[in-house]
């Protein structure tokens, strides 16, 4: 190696600790100046971010209500709309309903004769339940009666 290489070679430990050195400084400063800043404007600093954060937030506040004030006009008109077609379309199977009502029932009219009931229509036989009018414990007198007549 050549004195000049050597030379070189110790030079870059030196700029590197001289650099590291610097940034060291640097970040003292850094901190003197914020203690400094801290002490003598941070006050009137902080209190100027709070009012343009005030100002934001009702800005926020103002454009989000207006959005939302249109949310609930543009439901309540689809709601609206909604509940008329219910309406309109329940009352027209009421009165489709009621026309064919009227149109399978016959109106009875003077001199028209009522149609029988053809040969496949079965009425049912009506039958007295005599059994249904007794109570139980009659029930129970009246077999006990016929058990003694059978045993005599």
């Amino acid at each position: 190696m050549t004195p000049a290489n050597n030379f070189r070679a110790a030079a870059v430990p030196d700029a590197v600790l001289a650099a590291s050195r610097q940034v060291w400084l640097a970040g003292l400063g850094a901190a003197v100046v914020t203690r400094e800043w801290a002490d003598k404007e941070a006050g009137s600093m902080f209190r100027k971010l709070v009012r343009e954060g005030t100002v934001v937030e009702s800005r926020a506040f103002r454009i989000v209500g207006e959005r939302l004030d249109t949310s609930f006009t543009q439901a309540n008109v689809i709601w609206q709309r909604a509940r008329r077609t219910v309406t309109t379309t329940a009352k027209s199977i009421a009165d489709a309903t009621t026309s064919l009502v009227r149109q399978a029932i016959p109106s009875s009219r003077p001199g028209a004769t009522p149609k029988k009931a053809g040969p496949s229509v079965k009425r049912p036989a009506k039958r007295a339940r005599k059994a249904a009018s007794v109570s139980a414990p009659t029930k129970r007198r009246t077999r006990s009666t016929k058990r003694a007549v059978k045993g005599s």
